[in-house]
C-alpha cells in the first residue's frame, strides 16, 4: 500500500504490465472504497444488489504486489471487509478472461470464502488449473474452471448453469461478490472467447440465483477487465438490466458436442468437495 501511495503525483512502473500515472492511487483508493460501500449499503439493507464501475481492475493484485493492470484488489478488499464484519460463507465468482491470482492468492487457505473463476486457459497470468483447488483448511474452497480459446454464449451457459450455479447453491454464501470482467467478449482485442451480451446477462442471472439462499438477494457486482469500449457499453447495459430485474431470455446450449469432455473433467476434479451433477 505505500509503494502504491508513493507513485501519486508521478509515474511509476511496477511490473512490465503495470504502471500509476499521476492520478491512479487516488482512483485505486476510490475503486476499492467503491466495492466496500457496496458491501456495506448492501448488508446496510439500503438496497439487494449494487454493480460498481470502476477502474482500474484489482483481481490480479496480490496482498503485496500490484500487476496486470491491477493496483488493489477491490473485490478482495471489499470480501475481506465483509468477513470482518463476521459473515461466515462469502462467495466469489469471476468471470473475467484472465484467472484472478490476487483473489486466489488472499483467501487459498480460508474456507469461509468459495472463490470460483472461470477464464482462458492457458493464458495469462498462467495461474488456475483444475487442480489448484486451496491448502489447508481451505481445501475445496478454490475452484477453477479452465476453458479453452474460443467459448461462447452456449459454452458459457451451460458451465454456469451445470457447474457453477449447483456449487454456489451448495456453499450458499451469504453475500455474493462478483468480478465483472468483460474480457471474454467476442470484440475483445487481447482475448480470445466469443461471449455477447447475451451471454454475460446469463451468468449475471446465475449469480442472482445463487445469492437468492442465504444471501437473500445480496449480490455486489464490480468491473474488472475489458478492452473494447463498445462491448463494455452493450454487455455492462445488459449485466444492469439483469441486476434491475428486467425480462431475461436463458440461453440454449446443444445436448453435446466438444465441450463434453472440459465439463466431465470439471465433474471429475471437483466431486470430492462439491455435488455437480451431470452436465
Amino acid at each position: 500500500m505505500e509503494r502504491v501511495a508513493a507513485s501519486a503525483g508521478r509515474s511509476v512502473r511496477f511490473d512490465a504490465d503495470t504502471q500509476a500515472g499521476p492520478r491512479s492511487y487516488a482512483a485505486a483508493v476510490r475503486a476499492a472504497g467503491a466495492v466496500v460501500e457496496a458491501v456495506e449499503r448492501v448488508l446496510g439493507g439500503e438496497g439487494d444488489r449494487a454493480l460498481c464501475a470502476v477502474r482500474p481492475p484489482g483481481h490480479h493484485a496480490e496482498p503485496d504486489r500490484a500487476m496486470g493492470f491491477c493496483l488493489f484488489n477491490s473485490v478482495g478488499v471489499a470480501a475481506a471487509h465483509a468477513l470482518a464484519r463476521g459473515l461466515e460463507r462469502v462467495m466469489v465468482v469471476d468471470w473475467d478472461v484472465h484467472h484472478g491470482n490476487g483473489t486466489q492468492a488472499m483467501f487459498y487457505g480460508d474456507r469461509r470464502l468459495l472463490y470460483l473463476s472461470s477464464h482462458q486457459f492457458p493464458f495469462y497470468p498462467g495461474t488456475g488449473a483444475l487442480d489448484e483447488v486451496g491448502e489447508g483448511e481451505g481445501r475445496g474452497f478454490t475452484v477453477n474452471l479452465p476453458m479453452p480459446p474460443g467459448m461462447g454464449d452456449a459454452e458459457y451457459a451451460r458451465v454456469y448453469r451445470r457447474i457453477v450455479e449447483p456449487i454456489g447453491r451448495a456453499f450458499d454464501p451469504q453475500l455474493l461478490l462478483v468480478s465483472v470482467g468483460f474480457d471474454p467478449h467476442v470484440d475483445d482485442p487481447l482475448a480470445s472467447m466469443r461471449v455477447t451480451e447475451r451471454g454475460f446477462a446469463e451468468m449475471a442471472a446465475v449469480c442472482l440465483s445463487i445469492a437468492a439462499g442465504a444471501a437473500a438477494g445480496r449480490a455486489v457486482f464490480a468491473l474488472e477487465g475489458g478492452y473494447d469500449l463498445d462491448g463494455i457499453a452493450r454487455s455492462a447495459a445488459a449485466v444492469a438490466g439483469v441486476l434491475l430485474g428486467g425480462e431475461h431470455a436463458p440461453v440454449p446450449w446443444p445436448a453435446s458436442g466438444p465441450i463434453d469432455p472440459l465439463v466431465e473433467a470439471y465433474r471429475e476434479g471437483l466431486a470430492p468437495f462439491w455435488p455437480v451433477g451431470e452436465g
